[in-house]
């Protein structure tokens, strides 16, 4: 049996893998590659001395969908369950291509059920996000929230997708789904050889740091420093991709033994802010970063953190490292 990771040469994805490997299962890397290198397949063989499959296709082109399916089980390895990483995630891009983001966010979610059922496939992770919390809850936020209200597109699209599984689960009762929601991803892998590298300047803060501290960008751009926090900039539960991909492979052990839906945090439970980060990586690495403050992004709130008690408990999950670790672990990144 093989698990299917759509995005899978993706940041969180291509980590998934090395902890899915690491633990004994076939993995199949499945990416259109628009935002991440194939040569990640060798990265990932390097680390762990397995190499996964790797098939280009598109989640929103149901014969790529269908193709992967069919030929994993003429292969005599079908596919299990599938991790659905794919998607479109930056919240300031969502905001100006609202359209591209429902399109193939919300697209590709469907289209992979489709095969999945006609795959007999009925086990799911999916890779939600703290956004769907939108912003009337107060942190730290609990699985038992109200969700939805989000703050942009991005976020909308992951709460949309949340909806849709909980239909098909109430629908087709041989569905077993767990929605991960997690918080902001930081790091690296400590070997230096996966790291989040983006296209163009980054979206989010780790590799942007970075880039300024390589001297590939001359300075981080810090997106307001008026939020009611303890110094005035964003705070958010920063968790290492590393603790983030071990719980994925908790989940999959998790919902291959179980039916219906669950959702569950992935994070800290700690709120960190930007310049606590810049700190963080200043002492983690001895390296300035220089910083200009500049006006608020659309679609940010001020604070988002998780309350991680139902991943303790239902997965025996927590996170093992902090955010100097991850800063530690995104400078060896080459």
């Amino acid at each position: 049996m093989s698990i299917l990771l759509t995005g899978g040469t993706g940041y969180i994805g291509s980590h998934t893998a090395v902890e899915l490997l690491n633990a004994g299962f076939d993995v199949i890397l499945f990416d259109n590659l628009s935002n991440s290198e194939e040569e990640v397949v060798d990265k990932i063989e390097k680390i762990t001395g397995k190499r996964p499959l790797f098939v280009k296709g598109d989640v929103c082109n149901q014969k790529d969908l269908a193709n992967v399916f069919a030929d994993a089980k003429n292969q005599g390895n079908p596919i299990e369950a599938v991790i659905h990483f794919a998607g479109y995630k930056a919240v300031g891009e969502s905001v100006e291509k609202p359209l591209m983001y429902y399109d193939n966010n919300l697209v590709g979610a469907i289209r992979l059920l489709e095969e999945m059922k006609k795959a007999n496939c009925n086990c799911l992770i999916f890779s939600s996000s703290a956004t769907v919390y939108g912003e009337e809850n107060i942190a730290p936020f609990t699985e038992d929230m109200k969700i939805g209200g989000c703050t942009n597109p991005y976020g909308q699209t992951k709460f949309m997708i949340e909806q849709i599984l909980k239909d098909a689960a109430f629908a087709d009762k041989e569905l077993s789904i767990v929605a991960l929601r997690y918080f902001n991803p930081i790091g690296a892998h400590s070997s230096g050889l996966l790291s989040e590298q983006p296209k163009g300047i980054p979206n989010n803060l780790m590799p942007y740091i970075v880039q300024v501290a390589k001297g590939k960008l001359p300075q981080l751009n810090v997106f307001g420093n008026d939020y009611p926090t303890k110094d005035g900039t964003g705070e958010r539960d920063y968790i290492h991709v590393v603790d983030l991909a071990t719980g994925h492979l908790a989940a999959l052990k998790y919902a291959l033994n179980h039916k219906g839906i669950e959702a569950i945090n992935l994070g800290t439970g700690k709120a960190t802010s930007v310049l606590e980060v810049v700190s963080a990586y200043e002492k983690a690495t001895g390296i300035k970063i220089k910083y200009e403050i500049k006006p608020r992004r659309p679609g940010d709130i001020a604070v988002s953190y998780a309350d991680a008690g139902k991943a303790k408990s239902l997965l025996g999950w927590t996170a093992q490292y902090n955010v100097e670790d991850a800063c530690r672990d995104s400078n060896k990144a080459k």
